[in-house]
């Protein structure tokens, strides 16, 4: 478990990532690359793994303790990176009136002068994820990637 200032994104997906082990939903998942979809229906068998780009952009870490900026409404949360330079750079809580989690969003960006990658992740428990992914590279160019899961 990680302790921190921030919402724990790790310890949240760690807990979504046992819950949905137990319920073994069927997955709707769309895996497209360049534009060029592929369907199936599968079981997914290690949803760690499945759920692992929302696990690393939790932003509990004691060098960061300072590195972003906590607004609150109502029924949401929202960090933003003061620090171009960190890779997660927004992330947005959505909750119900009862406290649970409606949906998370986060943006991530990292890069160099060789390439630059950005990532939106969408969360909404018991229904949908997706991770849309878009890379630059220098040398061999653009390409985009999204993975859309539909719980069944």
């Amino acid at each position: 478990m990680t302790t921190g200032s921030y919402f724990s994104l790790e310890d949240f997906f760690l807990k979504e990532a046992n819950r949905l082990a137990k319920l073994a939903p069927t997955v709707d998942k769309t895996v497209s690359r360049n534009g060029a979809p592929e369907n199936k229906r599968v079981q997914i068998d290690d949803w760690e793994n499945e759920l692992a780009l929302f696990i690393a952009s939790d932003i509990n870490k004691p060098a960061w303790q300072n590195s972003y900026r906590a607004d609150s409404t109502e029924g949401s949360l929202i960090y933003t990176s003061i620090d171009p330079e960190l890779r997660t750079q927004k992330i947005i809580i959505d909750k119900h009136r009862n406290g649970n989690i409606k949906h998370i969003a986060i943006s991530n960006s990292t890069g160099n002068m060789l390439y630059k990658t950005t990532e939106h992740l969408d969360y909404y428990p018991d229904s949908l994820y997706q991770i849309n992914k878009q890379q630059q590279v220098r040398v061999i160019g653009d390409s985009q990637y999204s993975i859309r899961g539909i719980l069944q």
